[in-house]
């Protein structure tokens, strides 16, 4: 399969294009040092400085690896998977493990941290949830990983706002499947009220350990169920 020139438009774009289909196509097999970017250069078409923004792309997809000294060389047939997607295929209870390291620690920041502004939304956020028990499945857990949301909003760390973030899509649709199929809401449409009313309690109070072992608690409960599911 011959590279050829680049027509005019997004040069990286295309160049990233072309060279990844030279990668996963097979005709630059695993462990192949790349041409020089004077070569790719010229083969393309292009200038060294596409060329060179072609190989960040594809050192950031996971395709080829840069060594200093010695060239830029292929270190995968295929893109690494980005985040999100290797969170939907992950096991429940893997991210669940990580989500309680987590948000406990999130929680203790939140007590030590938290202001006028984040205990008004965790009241508004417990209020929600409490709300949101007279509806279904899928609202109630909207609202209970709003709360969770509004804790670790509160700890003030952007990172760690960031994170949960990614986690909440892939936490959602599973919590929903094991709320119906346990039947966790028969008997008590609003389970874990008392809990989640005392985390709120506790992070207002500036009260970490408390906060912390609230929902430690909390989410052990959660994690045992979701290893019997």
């Amino acid at each position: 399969m011959a590279l050829g020139a680049l027509r005019p438009s997004p040069l990286v774009e295309q160049a990233t294009a072309r060279l990844r289909e030279q990668i996963t196509g097979g005709h630059w097999p695993v462990g192949t040092r790349l041409p020089s970017e004077n070569a790719l250069a010229q083969t393309l078409g292009v200038g060294r400085s596409t060329v060179r923004e072609a190989l960040r792309a594809l050192t950031g997809a996971g395709l080829v690896q840069p060594r200093q000294g010695s060239g830029v060389f292929v270190i995968a047939a295929e893109p690494a998977e980005d985040w999100p997607a290797r969170l939907r295929r992950a096991a429940i209870t893997d991210v669940y493990e990580v989500r309680v390291i987590v948000e406990t620690r999130a929680a203790r920041l939140a007590a030590a941290r938290r202001t006028d502004d984040d205990v008004r939304a965790l009241r508004a956020a417990l209020a929600a949830r409490r709300a949101a028990a007279g509806g279904g499945d899928a609202a109630f857990v909207d609202a209970d990983i709003a709360l969770h949301a509004a804790v670790v909003a509160a700890a003030g760390n952007p990172v760690l706002t960031g994170l949960f973030a990614e986690f909440a899509p892939a936490l959602r649709e599973r919590l929903i499947d094991l709320v119906e199929l346990l039947g966790l809401r028969h008997d008590d449409a609003n389970p874990g009220d008392d809990a989640h009313a005392r985390l709120v309690e506790a992070v207002e109070a500036g009260d970490p350990d408390t906060a912390e072992a609230v929902l430690q608690a909390e989410l052990d409960q959660t994690l045992a169920l979701l290893r019997k599911a």
